[in-house]
């Protein structure tokens, strides 16, 4: 092997060695992270997924039972609801709040969806419309308003972190 080759070898393991101690100082714990126990691995989901949360609540609303419907939210959920002028933060304000409105066997129905996805999150966000039944007269009213669904990865399985409904403000539009 003539000198000159010799020497082309080693510039291409220095070049590499400075390309990795380069890209070891740029991202400084870059191989911590991975080993970390706050870094989650992403869990498969896809917008049909997400999509399908929205059959699950409503299932839940049919059952009237609001433990059904609570433990479809996280451990820290926040509600923000339609008919109510109190966020709800812990599991027992959601609880509280569908022990009263699902007397009125309300129904979801989605308008306008979109989805976005992330790590250990995915929202659904648009308009619907829930029909609700007066317990005394059996009258229906359909309520059109926005949504947010936020859902968080928790425990194996998606819930709703965040919801947030509120009537449209334009009527008949």
């Amino acid at each position: 092997m003539s000198s000159l080759s010799k020497g082309r070898s080693g510039q291409k393991s220095s070049v590499r060695l400075a390309l990795l101690s380069a890209l070891a100082a740029a991202v400084p714990g870059a191989a911590l992270a991975q080993a970390s126990p706050n870094n989650h691995a992403c869990p498969v989901v896809t917008q049909a997924m997400v999509e399908s949360q929205f059959a699950r609540f409503n299932d839940a609303w049919a059952t009237g039972d609001p433990d059904v419907v609570t433990a479809l939210f996280t451990n820290e959920p926040v509600l923000l609801a339609t008919v109510s002028n109190t966020p709800r933060t812990t599991p027992a304000l959601v609880r509280d709040y569908f022990v009263s409105f699902l007397r009125s066997k309300p129904v979801g129905r989605i308008e306008t969806s979109t989805v976005e996805i992330d790590c250990q999150t995915a929202s659904r966000l648009g308009t619907w419309t829930v029909t609700l039944t007066d317990a005394a007269t059996g009258a229906k009213t359909d309520v059109r308003a926005r949504y947010s669904f936020i859902y968080r990865y928790e425990g194996g399985d998606w819930k709703i972190d965040h919801l947030h409904s509120s009537m449209m403000p334009e009527a008949g539009r």
